[in-house]
């Protein structure tokens, strides 16, 4: 498909068992499956890999697309869509698996609280190395090589997740809550993540 290798599976466990096998670049799921949904899947799927996931599902209610995200998926299709936007959609995905690291000051030290080092792809909180997926890594980065900035929504949806997300504000407020729950130590009044009420985001100075 669109010079991508394609193995499938019939059900949560065959899928399971192909990704130890295959160790495959992306994995694109269903949540309505035999033996495991979807969800229940994806959670045995995240116990062993981070390997990038996207829901496709006619299940459009915004309940199932959280709860899709929340447990690790990268992405949430719904049905129907066409052969060329799900394609769109890998390729997005994998990009941002791919963490820029052209950034000359890869290793910043925030406080005695935060440190960050994006060429490791290390952060460690209050002394305890944090584990951030792709998404969050992308999303910190953009916010900490432009603090001082006001990111609109637009400019974190093309720049994380890419020109095909234009109109998912929802993610970029998602992922936030998760980045805010990961280094702040009180995510509802956070130091470092600030929010512009009606114009996006902004990381605090860096001094």
């Amino acid at each position: 498909m669109d010079g991508f290798r394609v193995v499938s599976a019939g059900n949560g466990n065959e899928a399971l068992s192909l990704i130890a096998e295959e160790r495959p670049d992306l994995v694109v799921l269903d949540i309505v499956m035999p033996i495991m949904n979807g969800f229940q899947t994806l959670k045995k799927i995240r116990e062993v890999s981070s390997v990038p996931v996207i829901f496709c599902s006619s299940k459009d209610e915004e309940d199932d697309r959280v709860m899709g995200l929340n447990l690790g998926a990268d992405d949430y299709i719904v049905k129907p869509f066409s052969l060329k936007e799900l394609v769109s959609r890998i390729r997005a995905v994998m990009r941002r698996t791919e963490t820029d690291q052209s950034s000359a000051r890869s290793q910043i030290v925030l406080d005695n609280d935060l440190r960050i080092d994006f060429y490791e792809r290390k952060i460690t909180v209050r002394g305890q190395e944090v584990h951030l997926r792709p998404t969050e890594q992308r999303l910190l980065y953009e916010l900490v090589t432009h603090a001082g900035q006001i990111l609109s929504y637009q400019t974190l949806l093309s720049r994380v997740w890419g020109p095909e997300y234009k109109i998912e504000e929802n993610y970029v407020r998602l992922y936030i809550t998760y980045l805010r729950q990961k280094i702040e130590r009180n995510p509802k009044n956070p130091k470092y993540i600030l929010s512009e009420r009606g114009l996006g985001y902004r990381f605090k100075n860096i001094g």
